[in-house]
């Protein structure tokens, strides 16, 4: 019997993530679905499956990097192979953006959910997208919204602002791109970042207090394309501005600070056992 393709996504509950996990799930694929919500899981996962799919469910606050390290633990254990891993999930700018938020590490709230959790799922999945006969494929949401990183104040204690946090985190993401995709591209696992479309009405969005741009559907086709296309299929470590490969911010080319960049998230998740060689031997 063929295997169904899998794919993992994370924030697969509302939005742009649970769109793209219907639009597998008529495809016939196994959908790994992530969110933080026991009620919420079991309903997207009942309507996949009666689109079509087999389902595997997994819950964890993107924010705490342990929660994702025992998510990431759980789906090593149910799963023989991955195909793609859509790291979607993110924290907004905040309904009080002078407000800053941390996690119970005390943690930029903003860092720990958009760098570190995907950090950790890549790398942790990382084993079973090398299993895959299809090409391995990491595709990282990110954002045309990017603001430089200060190295020395990763944890953003200087002047702080949410939607800065945000469009920090989102470089930030860009920058483990490129170091990624450089440590698994022997194996043959691309990783790619790619801006979907300008401001879609999600609940990060309204939260934000910011009015809609585009549609859901509008970022559901350049997130497809990165997963999909074989044009793309020897891309790797490149930032798309939805259809179209671009340059990112240009700190992202800065290998010193993505250096530093990458010693700091990897003391904060703490769990050097799941790296890849290549990149604990940067360290």
């Amino acid at each position: 019997m063929t295997r169904r393709p899998t794919v993992f996504i994370t924030g697969a509950t509302s939005g742009l993530g649970r769109a793209l996990a219907t639009e597998f799930a008529v495809r016939g694929w196994h959908v790994a679905v992530h969110g933080r919500d026991d009620a919420k899981l079991a309903g997207v996962a009942a309507e996949l499956e009666r689109d079509g799919a087999t389902v595997t469910t997994s819950k964890a606050d993107i924010t705490e990097p342990a929660q994702v390290r025992r998510a990431a633990e759980r789906l090593r254990a149910e799963l023989t192979v991955l195909d793609v891993v859509v790291n979607n999930a993110a924290v907004g700018g905040g309904v009080d953006p002078t407000r800053r938020e941390v996690n119970s590490q005390g943690t930029e709230s903003r860092m720990a959910g958009n760098l570190l959790a995907p950090f950790v799922f890549n790398r942790a999945l990382s084993g079973l997208l090398h299993r895959s006969d299809r090409g391995g494929r990491i595709v990282n949401v990110a954002s045309i919204g990017q603001a430089p990183i200060d190295v020395d104040d990763l944890d953003f204690h200087r002047d702080y602002d949410g939607v800065t946090a945000y469009c920090r985190s989102k470089l930030a993401l860009i920058m483990d791109t490129v170091d990624l995709s450089a440590a698994l591209a022997p194996a043959g696992t691309t990783v790619n970042a790619v801006h979907p479309a300008h401001l879609m009405p999600t609940n990060m969005l309204r939260d934000s207090g910011f009015t809609p741009e585009a549609t859901i559907d509008d970022g559901v086709l350049p997130v497809l394309r990165a997963v999909l296309d074989t044009e793309l299929g020897g891309v790797t470590g490149r930032f798309l501005d939805r259809f179209t490969v671009a340059r990112p911010h240009p700190q992202a080319e800065d290998p010193g600070v993505r250096h530093r960049l990458a010693r700091w998230a990897a003391d904060r998740v703490g769990d050097v056992e799941m790296f890849t060689p290549e990149l604990t031997a940067s360290r």
